[in-house]
């Protein structure tokens, strides 16, 4: 029997309830977990992130197998989901809470996303400036139970808040060519 050699990858794409989905029923996707990145505040709660005084972004948490499910499929992923030219927030979710970025782990993921973004730089999809930062990961502090596998515990709140987003249009106007 193999080990399993397991990574972490960890995303910011505004909401973190429509960051989830993508990317839970990809093979070698081991977990995901919402959380909080990038703030000063110790222990945030989500009242707290949601006002934008801690500095943190709203991320999710991913475990992945990395022989099944490469970090350059989850960066090309991971793009298709935001719209990257926004440095205000995410369709309608405003404020720094809701930006976007990519915490890397390690080195090899930090090479490995300032190449993808150079790639859709000159890609020609966008014709603003992509904004999405990347910076080395920090502690992840795990959101409230109640956020977790939200878009299932309550799916009809969720479609209707991601309805309401504009997300899917945008994806669909960017990506689905």
């Amino acid at each position: 029997m193999r080990e399993q050699q397991e990574e972490l990858a960890t995303f910011a794409g505004g909401c973190f309830w429509c960051m989830v989905s993508p990317f839970e029923e990809q093979p070698g996707i081991l977990g995901i977990k919402s959380g909080y990145m990038g703030g000063e505040t110790e222990n945030p709660t989500y009242e707290q992130v949601k006002e934008g005084t801690t500095g943190h972004a709203e991320v999710v948490q991913i475990r992945f197998e990395p022989a099944l499910f490469p970090y350059e499929r989850l960066l090309e992923l991971f793009w298709q989901q935001i719209d990257p030219t926004d440095e205000g927030g995410q369709f309608h979710d405003r404020g720094t809470q809701y930006r976007t970025a990519i915490f890397t782990h390690n080195d090899r993921q930090r090479e490995l996303a300032e190449q993808s973004k150079r790639q859709l730089e000159t890609s020609g999809i966008f014709h603003a400036l992509i904004v999405t930062e990347i910076r080395e990961a920090d502690v992840f502090y795990p959101a409230e139970d109640y956020h977790q596998d939200y878009h299932k515990k309550n799916k009809a709140h969720y479609k209707e808040d991601r309805a309401k987003s504009g997300r899917d249009v945008f994806i669909r106007e960017h990506w689905d060519k």
